[in-house]
């Protein structure tokens, strides 16, 4: 139960600012030896039907990126059902905070993506599901953060971008599929399935790293911003005034 006082800003903000140095340091520690094993202890071609040449690095950035941007949905929409169903103001702070970080990392697939695929498959771009679909959750990320700005009142905001978030939570299934589907012939796209199954094991070990480190990544910055909403927010409140005295 004492973990329900860490909903209060008041007890969040100091916990946030402990936590966040730490973060910072697992993902600088992490991405730097997943980058290491990425260029150093991979082969220097990727097999398969296609064989493809040391270009196939991108997949290092692009594969966890584009995990992070469904993650991040999905922990958006968790906050933005927590604020709807308690009203909490820590949640929808906390989903607000994440949107950026989500958007920065969908749009990283898509960039890396095109990268990959003009060497690949010989085009920047295919509107096929997989690649149309991540762009798809980039708009929802772009639309949430317009919608809280194109709104005055914070409360309201947060409750309209909230829905606006758990409606959109259809395309993360969808893009699963689209990368996981069963049948080529029911989704024939350029884009390659998922093969996790049947990776080299250096080549896993370097993308499960990049991953964490994104994650890692992914806490430190959502929890900076949410302590600058928290201040911004609670202005007036006794606490930040305090806060601001003493820092004086």
């Amino acid at each position: 139960m004492k973990l329900f006082r860490f909903s209060s800003p008041a007890t969040f903000y100091p916990l946030a600012g402990r936590l966040i140095p730490w973060f910072w340091g697992l993902a600088l520690l992490l991405i730097a030896l997943g980058l290491y094993w990425s260029f150093f202890e991979t082969p220097d071609q990727l097999g398969g039907t296609n064989p493809q040449k040391a270009y196939y690095r991108i997949i290092f950035i692009h594969v966890p990126a584009a995990w992070m941007s469904m993650w991040l949905y999905l922990v958006l929409v968790f906050w933005s059902a927590v604020g709807l169903i308690f009203n909490t103001r820590l949640s929808f702070m906390m989903a607000h905070a994440t949107a950026p970080t989500g958007a920065i990392f969908t749009l990283i697939a898509l960039l890396t993506g095109s990268f990959w695929g003009r060497p690949s498959w010989g085009t920047w771009w295919d509107w096929d599901p997989r690649l149309t679909s991540e762009l798809v959750l980039f708009f929802l990320y772009v639309g949430y953060g317009a919608l809280h700005a194109a709104i005055d009142e914070p409360r309201r905001g947060d409750r309209a971008c909230a829905l606006l978030a758990i409606v959109g939570l259809v395309m993360v299934p969808i893009i699963f599929w689209s990368i996981n589907c069963p049948d080529p012939n029911q989704c024939a796209a350029l884009h390659q399935r998922s093969s996790l199954d049947r990776i080299e094991e250096n080549i896993l070990f370097a993308m499960l790293t990049m991953t964490l480190g994104f994650w890692m990544y992914s806490f430190a910055t959502i929890f900076m911003r949410v302590r600058s909403l928290i201040l911004l927010r609670e202005a007036e409140s006794t606490w930040v005034r305090e806060m601001l005295e003493r820092m004086k």
